[in-house]
């Protein structure tokens, strides 16, 4: 059976403004409270490892928000260059930054510019060079042709209506033999297309 991908009938522009609104509070203040769980609680309920949960700065874990835990699949190697798409405050991208080590790098893209100085202010906390943070949206990756070695993401695919040009982009970045970590929400049901195209309903 052939199934037809469509993107969702939003305007793109508008959600991403809704989105970049709602995480750029979650980055400067995340004490506010919002109906996804966030910080610490969060990390703890996507069994994370706590330990190394917290050896990273408070101001990452508070602004922590996903849906899975990119890890759970599988550690990273040390040399391994990593691109967290949709990277928020940092959180995952840091955590791979200490497990890939200072001969691995890992490419941190997110289009809200709050978020992205929470990752470089977390990764000068923690003395890393190898994190670089970029702005940028997922369908449209600044990242070379193949030249990544793992794709990690966390609670973001989900918010983009065209994930078909996502994947294209992640299929595009990944090397030979390259491997996908990401944590997301599935549907198990087909969501209702007016519903798909209710922005209200994608940016909470």
């Amino acid at each position: 059976m052939e199934c037809s991908v469509q993107p969702a009938k939003v305007d793109r522009d508008q959600l991403r403004a809704a989105i970049k609104d709602k995480y750029t509070v979650v980055a400067e203040t995340p004490e506010e409270g919002f109906h996804f769980h966030t910080g610490r609680p969060l990390a703890e309920m996507l069994r994370y490892d706590m330990a190394e949960v917290d050896a990273l700065p408070s101001a990452t874990v508070d602004s922590f928000a996903g849906t899975g835990n990119p890890f759970s699949v599988g550690r990273l190697q040390p040399g391994e260059v990593v691109l967290d798409i949709g990277s928020g405050a940092g959180f995952d991208s840091l955590l791979a930054a200490r497990q890939v080590g200072p001969a691995g790098r890992v490419i941190s893209v997110d289009m809200t510019v709050a978020m992205l100085e929470r990752t470089r202010e977390g990764a000068r906390a923690l003395g890393l060079r190898n994190v670089d943070a970029r702005l940028g949206y997922a369908e449209a990756l600044p990242v070379d042709d193949a030249s990544v070695d793992v794709v990690i993401s966390n609670g973001v695919i989900n918010l983009t209506p065209d994930k078909l040009a996502v994947m294209e982009e992640v299929r595009r970045v990944l090397k030979p033999g390259g491997r996908v970590q990401i944590a997301d929400i599935v549907v198990h049901l087909e969501v209702p297309q007016d519903a798909r195209d209710d922005i209200e309903l994608w940016s909470g």
